[in-house]
């Protein structure tokens, strides 16, 4: 029996699920979102927190997502002038969400760990 490939459905106009993931899935998005979980950092530290991303993709990230409104922006009086990047509301309402993800992904690195140790005994 053949299966037939659907053509790709577009979500339904207004759904929430899509706009939500439409929100997180950009590159780093969640990254970026779950680094700021604990307070208000500056770019530096943001780079630190993450090695592997460029300082460019992390500008374009914040950018974005101070644009779409998850990510605030505030720069301090200081010489030089310092930038600290914080979460809006909405993006303190992300959190639960990515924090989920995160415990299942914490689950999945378990049970491969274990099944590789079950292999190799």
């Amino acid at each position: 029996m053949v299966l037939k490939l659907r053509k790709k459905v577009p979500p339904p106009p207004g759904c929430p699920m899509s706009a939500c993931m439409n929100l997180l899935g950009g590159a780093w998005t969640p990254d970026v979102i779950w680094n700021l979980s604990e307070g208000a950092r500056r770019f530096s530290e943001l780079r630190r927190a993450m090695p592997v991303i460029s300082a460019k993709v992390l500008s374009a990230r914040l950018k974005d997502l101070e644009e779409r409104g998850v990510v605030s922006r505030s720069v301090l009086a200081t010489t030089p002038p310092s930038v600290d990047y914080a979460l809006t509301d909405l993006g303190e309402e992300l959190i639960p969400a990515i924090r989920a993800i995160v415990e299942v992904g914490s689950k999945l690195h378990q049970r491969t760990r274990l099944e590789a140790a079950g292999r190799a005994a």
